[in-house]
């Protein structure tokens, strides 16, 4: 992905932003799914991809679909 300078950054509309690293990069964050605890893939925008029952899974299906993966803590 490619940086955004500061400047850019100022001039785009808060959709632009959210949308900026869609396709790109997806996050793994610990969830509960059904009364169960899982790991949501959570789109660059902040929307819920969906879930896997292993960090390794999530993780692997993030790579599989050529992005990157990163850990919301």
């Amino acid at each position: 992905m490619t940086p955004i300078s500061t400047e850019l950054a100022r001039t785009l509309s808060g959709q632009d932003f959210a949308a900026y690293g869609m396709g790109e990069i997806a996050y793994v964050r610990p969830a509960v799914v059904n009364g169960q605890p899982a790991y949501a893939i959570i789109g660059a925008d902040g929307s819920i991809i969906t879930a896997f029952p292993t960090l390794a899974a999530a993780r692997g299906a993030i790579i599989q679909n050529d992005m990157e993966p990163l850990s919301l803590h």
